[in-house]
């Protein structure tokens, strides 16, 4: 054990005559520390990852367009639904991650490759999954407001166009499968309304009687493993 506290193993001491200079470098790799730094940046931009170039935007809106339909607007909590749509988020991105892993992340974990090559190996599977999910009309919006031309092929196209005609494109398939989802509720809480005028129960509350009515059809027809089914195959 050194003076300094670190084992004798873990330093490596050049004489002056033979390189010229006192080396001392400690065993781990001198990039641990940037990793290190680059690890934790990236952990505090998860959370604007997260919505911006995962499933989890679709998912979680569509959720939240369920429950408003079945007039539960706290069934399930708010913990339940985020935790539901980060796990579907899981399930839907493996693949991409997993490419991400091998094909970026564990060469520069490994020393294979630097900053620069890791972080464009890295932006090709997230990109991929974008543009499949992207709408040809939102990736021409943003081509016309930067004045760019558009390139003819999609690894071509940069981040800066393809992050915000993604999210344009999530919010707006989103917003169409909740409307799916909504009419046919609708439709319920209209007939229960016009059953109670016609027999002259104006002061029962229609709610009263929809909400008992949308919950029993939605669970006779299995209706959560149907939305989260088609969730899924949303993103195939």
């Amino acid at each position: 054990m050194s003076a300094l506290g670190l084992p004798l193993a873990a330093l490596s001491v050049a004489s002056p005559a033979a390189e010229g200079a006192l080396q001392i470098s400690v065993n781990g790799g001198g990039s641990a520390p940037v990793k290190l730094f680059l690890v934790l940046t990236a952990l505090s931009f998860a959370t604007a990852l997260l919505v911006s170039v995962t499933s989890f935007t679709r998912i979680v809106i569509v959720l939240s367009f369920l429950r408003q339909a079945l007039g539960t607007p706290q069934v399930p909590p708010n913990q339940v639904l985020i935790g539901l749509a980060l796990v579907l988020s899981c399930f839907v991105m493996s693949p991409t991650a997993t490419r991400v892993y091998g094909d970026a992340l564990g060469p520069y974990l490994d020393d294979r490759i630097g900053q620069a090559e890791a972080l464009e190996r890295a932006s090709g599977p997230v990109r991929e999954f974008m543009l499949r999910q992207t709408r040809d009309q939102d990736l021409a919006l943003f081509y016309e407001i930067s004045a760019t031309p558009r390139p003819a092929s999609g690894d071509a196209i940069p981040m800066s166009i393809a992050v915000p005609a993604f999210m344009i494109s999530e919010l707006t398939t989103a917003f169409r499968m909740g409307l799916f989802l909504y009419v046919p509720l609708l439709l319920v809480d209209l007939l229960v309304s016009a059953i109670l005028m016609s027999m002259g129960m104006m002061m029962v509350p229609p709610t009263l009687i929809a909400l008992p009515v949308k919950i029993g059809l939605f669970v006779m027809a299995d209706g959560w493993r149907l939305v989260v089914g088609a969730l899924a195959r949303s993103f195939a």
